[in-house]
C-alpha cells in the first residue's frame, strides 16, 4: 500500500511539474493577414490581448513592418505596393505599451506578387541623406531593429560606405548584438578589421546640417548631426568611443534615390541594469568613396524594463567624481498623451537634485516644436520653465498634442512629445547618488508619475600617504616610527572602507630576568650563583589595518577595524651576566662574574591581531589631516596608541 502511495505522489509532482514549466515556457505571438489585390497588399495584425499594469494609462499596441523590398512601415494596417513580381517576406514587430509581459514574437510570413497591375511611385520620405531610427527603446533579453537610412542628393550616380558602431567601451558588458543585417540593394558586408579612407575636399557645401526630430514607435528618433572632413579621425574617434562595429559598402545609388538597411539587435541580458541609462549607436555616411567628406549620426537611447512612453533619463549614469565638475548632465523626459482629445497644456513637474545647479539649465531640444516663452504672456505656442526650491516646470503652452484614442489619429508617434535639458553641477557638493522623476500633467487631468532617473558616481581610488609614531606604554625603552600607504575610494561622502600597508621600526627592551640558585663546586663546597639577562629586540614589522569610516563632516572622521601585525624582521640582543657567590648567605661577596652576548634573527614570526578605534581631524575627504588610533593587541603587552598625519590625494 506504501508503494502505490509513493508512486501516486511521485507522478503528482511531475505532472505538477510539467504543467509549470509549460507555463511558464508559454510565450505570446502574432500573426500577419494580408489581402493581395495584384501588386497591392493590405497587412492586418493580429496580436493576443494585453496585460494591462495596474494603474498605468490603457494599454496598446504599436506596430513595425518590414515588407522584404527594402521598405517599411510603422502603420498598424498598412497598405504596402510592391513594384516587381516575386516572393517577399514580410516581418512584423509588434510592440506592448503599459503590458506587463513581453512582446509577442511574430512568424514571418512569404507573400508572392505575380502581376503588376498598379503603377509603383517612389515616395521621397527622408528630409535629411542620413537617418538612424530603431522600432523600440532596448530591453534586456529582446530584439530590436535599427533602420539606417541613406540618401544620395548628389547629382551623380555614387558608391560609399556605412558604418555602424554599436557597444560603448565605458561598459563592462556589451549592450548588443547582431542577429542579422537585411539588405535590398546589394550592400556588401565587410568584415575587415581595417578602414580604407578616400581622399579629402575642401567643400563646405556638400552637407547641410539639420536635426531630424522624427519619431518612430516608443522611441524618438532624436539624434547628433555633425558634417566632417576628417575620416580618418572620425574612424578613430568612433574606435575609442565603441568596441564593435559593421562595415557595409554599396554601388550604383542614383540622385535623390533612397534605400534602408536593417540591423536586428539582440540586446544582452548582461546589459546596464540602471533602467535610466542612456546608451548610443553611431552611424557614419560616406556618400562617396571617392572623398572624406562624411555625416555622423549617434543614437541614444535609454534602457527600460517594459515599454512606457513616459519616462525620465539621463546620462549621468556611472560619474567620475574626481572629474566630474567638468561634466554636464543632460536629461530626456518623455511623454505621450493617451486620452481621447487633444492637449494644449502639458507640465512637467521634474526634481532637481540639490547638487545641481538649476541656473545653468538649459533646454536644448523639445517636442512639439515651439519656441521658448518670453517673460510676458502671449498667445503663440512655446514652453515656459520656471523653478522652485526643489523643481524644474516645464509648461507647454498653446499647443495641439493629439491624444492616441482620438479619432482620425493613426499615428501613434504623433502623440508623443519630449523635453531635453542640460545642467551643471553646483559648486560644492557631495558623493551621493540622486533620484529624480516627473509629474506630466496633461491640461487639468491627473499627473503621470514618471520613473525615477538616478546617477551615481564611480567609486574612484584614493591614494593616501602616512607617517607617525607608535606609543607603547606597557614596553621598555620603547621607539616605534612608522610610514604607509592607504587605499579607499575618491572623497566618499559618508561611510567608507579603508586598507593600509604600514612599514614599522620598533626598538624596544624585555624585562630584565634574574635567576638565583643554589650551586654545589668541584670541592663539595655550596655556593650561590645569580645570572642576569638582559634582551632587546629590533624589529621591522608590518601593519596591514582593514577598517571601516565613517565621515562624520568635511573636518572629523572616525574608523574601526581590524589590524594584522607580523615582523618581517626581528633581531633579538642577548646579554647575560653570571655572578657567583661565596658562600650562600645574603651579602656574600662575589667570587666570579662571567659576561657573555649573542644576537638572533627571525624573519616572518610573531603574528598577531587586534581591534583597532580611530578619529581624524582635518579634511576628512581628501587633503592632509591629522589622527589618534588605539589598537587592542589580542597579544599582552601589545596595546599601543598611535599618532600619525595623513595626506589623501
Amino acid at each position: 500500500m506504501n508503494k502505490w502511495l509513493i508512486y501516486f505522489f511521485l507522478i503528482s509532482i511531475c505532472s505538477f511539474s510539467q504543467a509549470q514549466i509549460a507555463n511558464d515556457t508559454l510565450t505570446r505571438t502574432a500573426t500577419i493577414k494580408d489581402v493581395v489585390n495584384g501588386n497591392e497588399v493590405l497587412f492586418t495584425p493580429e496580436t493576443p490581448a494585453l496585460n494591462q499594469i495596474a494603474g498605468a494609462p490603457k494599454a496598446f499596441y504599436t506596430h513595425y513592418w518590414e515588407f522584404g523590398d527594402g521598405n517599411y512601415s510603422t502603420a498598424e494596417k498598412p497598405k504596402h505596393t510592391y513594384k516587381k513580381k516575386g516572393e517577399y517576406e514580410v516581418k512584423l514587430w509588434a510592440t506592448n505599451n503599459y503590458d506587463t509581459g513581453k512582446p509577442p514574437t511574430t512568424r514571418p510570413k512569404k507573400v508572392a506578387i505575380s502581376n503588376v497591375t498598379s503603377e509603383y511611385q517612389d515616395v521621397a520620405s527622408m528630409d535629411e541623406d542620413f537617418i538612424l531610427k530603431r522600432n523600440r527603446e532596448p530591453v534586456p533579453d529582446q530584439e530590436m531593429v535599427t533602420i539606417v537610412s541613406y540618401k544620395n542628393i548628389k547629382d551623380y550616380e555614387t558608391n560609399g560606405k556605412l558604418y555602424l558602431f554599436y557597444n560603448e567601451q565605458k561598459y563592462k558588458a556589451n549592450n548588443f548584438e547582431v542577429l542579422e543585417i537585411r539588405t535590398h540593394h546589394n550592400e556588401k558586408n565587410n568584415s575587415e578589421t581595417g578602414f580604407a579612407y578616400t581622399h579629402h575636399i575642401e567643400d563646405e557645401n556638400t552637407y547641410l546640417a539639420s536635426i531630424n526630430n522624427e519619431i518612430i514607435n516608443s522611441s524618438q528618433a532624436l539624434q547628433d548631426s555633425t558634417e566632417r572632413m576628417n575620416l580618418v579621425e572620425t574612424i578613430a574617434e568612433s574606435k575609442a568611443i565603441y568596441k564593435n562595429w559593421s562595415v557595409l559598402e554599396f554601388d550604383d545609388l542614383q540622385p535623390k534615390e533612397e534605400r534602408n538597411i536593417f540591423f536586428s539587435l539582440k540586446t544582452t541580458p548582461e546589459m546596464v541594469k540602471d533602467t535610466s541609462a542612456i546608451i548610443s549607436v553611431r552611424g557614419i555616411y560616406i556618400p562617396d568613396a571617392n572623398y572624406d567628406n562624411h555625416k555622423v549620426k549617434d543614437m541614444e537611447m535609454e534602457i527600460v524594463t517594459s515599454h512606457d512612453p513616459n519616462k525620465m533619463s539621463s546620462n549621468g549614469t556611472f560619474m567620475n567624481y574626481r572629474f566630474v565638475r567638468f561634466k554636464t548632465l543632460k536629461y530626456k523626459i518623455k511623454f505621450q498623451n493617451n486620452g481621447e482629445g487633444p492637449a494644449s497644456t502639458i507640465r512637467l513637474e521634474t526634481d532637481i537634485p540639490e547638487m545641481l545647479d538649476k541656473s545653468t539649465l538649459e533646454v536644448t531640444d523639445m517636442y512639439p516644436k515651439c519656441d521658448i516663452c518670453p517673460k510676458r504672456e502671449v498667445i503663440y505656442s512655446c514652453l515656459d520653465t520656471t523653478f522652485t526650491d526643489t523643481q524644474a516646470i516645464f509648461t507647454f503652452k498653446n499647443i495641439y498634442l493629439p491624444g492616441s484614442e482620438q479619432k482620425n489619429v493613426k499615428e501613434y508617434d504623433s502623440t508623443k512629445g519630449f523635453v531635453k535639458y542640460k545642467i551643471k553641477f553646483a559648486k560644492d557638493f557631495h558623493k551621493k547618488k540622486t533620484k529624480s522623476r516627473t509629474a506630466i500633467i496633461f491640461d487639468k487631468n491627473d499627473p503621470i508619475i514618471t520613473n525615477y532617473s538616478t546617477t551615481r558616481f564611480l567609486p574612484g581610488i584614493s591614494i593616501g600617504a602616512k607617517v607617525g609614531y607608535n606609543s607603547f606604554s606597557d614596553l621598555k625603552n620603547s621607539e616605534s616610527y612608522f610610514i604607509g600607504a592607504t587605499l579607499s575610494p575618491y572623497k566618499s561622502y559618508r561611510w567608507y572602507w579603508q586598507i593600509e600597508l604600514m612599514n614599522n621600526f620598533h626598538n624596544y627592551d624585555a624585562d630584565t630576568q634574574v635567576v638565583e640558585e643554589l650551586v654545589d663546586g668541584p670541592q663539595g663546597f655550596r655556593f650561590r650563583q645569580r645570572t642576569t639577562t638582559n634582551t632587546s629586540f629590533e624589529n621591522i614589522d608590518w601593519d596591514i589595518p582593514v577598517l571601516l569610516r565613517y565621515n562624520v563632516n568635511n573636518y572629523i572622521g572616525l574608523g574601526a577595524g581590524l589590524q594584522n601585525t607580523i615582523s618581517v624582521s626581528q633581531k633579538s640582543n642577548n646579554a647575560v651576566m653570571i655572578e657567583q657567590f661565596e658562600g650562600v648567605q645574603p651579602g656574600a661577596p662575589v667570587i666570579n662574574t662571567n659576561e657573555e652576548t649573542n644576537s638572533q634573527t627571525e624573519s616572518f614570526t610573531n603574528l598577531r591581531t587586534g581591534l583597532l578605534f580611530e578619529a581624524t581631524a582635518g579634511f576628512a575627504r581628501i587633503g592632509p589631516s591629522l589622527g589618534a588610533r588605539y589598537i587592542m593587541n589580542f597579544e599582552d603587552d601589545f596595546n599601543y596608541w598611535q599618532l600619525y598625519a595623513i595626506w589623501k590625494f
